[in-house]
């Protein structure tokens, strides 16, 4: 049986709440705006950009609801792979994965959250290239999509795998929830398309936006971004 073959108990992100808080407000010194974006109830999907392999955690203790976030397979090893289990992550093969894809559909369908950050890679976090996965979800369920801006985590020139410094000012700010949905007559490419295209402009100007605003910026990216065209390619890089 897959490791990602059943919806996780609620209790999973219930208990690792607070992990994520003490991460962002005593580790570090996380401000967050938007919060009042993020619907109350109903399924949501979290699409964050992607810089470092924090975001997921940040955007986990910044976030008003818990969320089950997509991550990389190869972490779910040892210690740290019982404590994603435990925390309710979702393992995902970044070569191509539907399974976890319907599984993260069951986890809105139960009115929960996903979370995932869609560059599928970690860079410069402008947002200009997504996976399909995230639209994928958006269009078969009834999940709303809630852009959000992650900066602090990674900063200039420092390497995709540098840790940020105790007590570093970070930010993450929740966007207006974006509704989508199929048009009468287009087929099923075209709708998930123009719905990645949509969710892709929509980070991308939140981003641009988020730090205009907060008088941050993104950090310089370590190699050119490229668009992954994986089904499901959209896992947390927790490395």
């Amino acid at each position: 049986m897959s490791d990602a073959a059943t919806v996780p108990g609620a209790w999973t992100v219930a208990w690792s709440r607070p992990v994520g808080r003490l991460l962002n407000n005593a580790v570090y010194r996380t401000s967050v705006t938007g919060r009042s974006n993020v619907p109350a109830a109903g399924p949501v999907i979290f699409a964050g950009n992607h810089i470092s392999f924090l975001d997921g955690p940040v955007m986990f203790g910044a976030s008003p609801r818990p969320m089950h976030i997509l991550v990389k397979k190869e972490m779910f090893k040892g210690f740290l792979g019982r404590v994603l289990r435990a925390s309710g992550q979702l393992p995902v093969d970044r070569a191509g994965d539907r399974s976890v894809l319907q599984l993260s559909k069951d986890v809105l369908d139960a009115g929960r959250c996903i979370g995932i950050l869609p560059e599928g890679t970690r860079g410069s976090g402008t947002a200009t290239g997504i996976s399909n996965g995230v639209a994928w979800l958006a269009l078969n369920s009834d999940a709303v999509v809630v852009p959000v801006a992650i900066l602090g985590t990674r900063q200039g020139g420092e390497h995709l795998d540098s840790i940020p410094k105790p007590r570093r000012r970070l930010h993450v700010s929740f966007g207006q929830a974006l509704t989508l949905g199929r048009n009468p007559g287009e087929t099923g490419r075209a709708s998930m398309d123009r719905a990645a295209t949509e969710i892709r402009d929509t980070l991308a100007a939140h981003v641009r936006t988020t730090v205009r605003h907060s008088g941050m910026s993104l950090p310089s990216a370590d190699h050119p971004h490229q668009r992954s065209n994986a089904v499901a390619g959209p896992p947390a890089d927790h490395h």
